[in-house]
């Protein structure tokens, strides 16, 4: 599932493609086409994100609300737009350009309370202007749950995912299973900080990178990663390769349905 990088960074992509006057919107598919007839020929005057959550804004209060889940691929070209399949469930075309949105999980047309609606039930998202990070502070340290799972809990913060969760706790050497509540203010301020940083690079770059400069392999004189994630890491999908760090072997297991990376060493309790 996509990280919360690459939905801002589909936010801004969408806005600086289709900024320039009316919007041919069809659903080939078929499951999208009410609300693509009610759109077609409008504007689109704003593109937002929250977490996992796109948000396209045609007219004034208009929003069509998408969430790629597992399987959603969305896919942009140049015009003339070739012909369909029909898997794609939203195609967003003008005279220069086109993007089509496959497999989502969602993808509807929602009113401004339902937008609302959508965000408060959201934790604070690193790369919203108007996140707080207390409010995900006040509910890790209230709770039993491990950091590791918490740090993927939407409910509690948004937009991260396997790979930052894994990346941001080995950074400040913090062992996912410590629960929650024993977190200090300090250590929340601290990954806080570098998942801003990090996020907000992901989104200029359109990848992850994790890796201070003194860990790259141009400074270690090491091969660089072969992943289709791309973007070099410290633990994410590194099983058994030996630690950047202390070069012990990096450890995974099964936390909330989701493989967890770390090193026993640099990560201890």
């Amino acid at each position: 599932m996509p990280e919360g990088h690459t939905i801002h960074r589909l936010a801004q992509d969408y806005a600086a493609r289709f900024s320039r006057g009316p919007v041919r919107v069809t659903s080939p598919q078929g499951k999208f086409s009410d609300a693509a007839d009610l759109l077609t020929g409008a504007e689109l005057t704003g593109t937002e994100a929250h977490g996992k959550h796109l948000f396209l804004r045609f007219r004034d209060s208009d929003w069509v609300h998408i969430h790629l889940g597992l399987f959603g691929k969305v896919t942009f070209g140049g015009a003339p737009a070739p012909p369909p399949t029909d898997t794609v469930r939203l195609r967003l075309a003008d005279e220069s350009t086109y993007v089509d949105l496959r497999g989502p999980t969602t993808c509807a047309l929602i009113t401004e309370a339902e937008k609302n609606a959508i965000h408060a039930r959201l934790g604070p998202d690193p790369l919203r202007p108007d996140a707080d990070p207390a409010t995900a502070c006040a509910r890790i340290r209230r709770s039993r749950t491990t950091i590791a799972a918490l740090l993927m809990d939407q409910k509690v913060i948004a937009g991260v995912g396997n790979v930052y969760r894994a990346e941001v706790l080995f950074r400040h050497r913090i062992d996912p299973y410590r629960p929650g509540r024993d977190l200090t203010p300090a250590e929340w301020d601290a990954i806080w900080t570098d998942l801003v940083e990090l996020m907000h690079e992901g989104v200029r770059n359109n990848r992850i990178d994790t890796v201070r400069p003194e860990h790259t392999p141009e400074a270690m004189g090491r091969p660089p990663r072969v992943d289709d994630h791309g973007g070099e890491v410290y633990v994410y999908r590194r099983a058994t390769l030996p630690c950047h760090i202390c070069a012990t072997g990096i450890r995974t297991a099964d936390l909330a349905a989701r493989n967890l990376f770390w090193c026993p060493t640099c990560q201890k309790r």
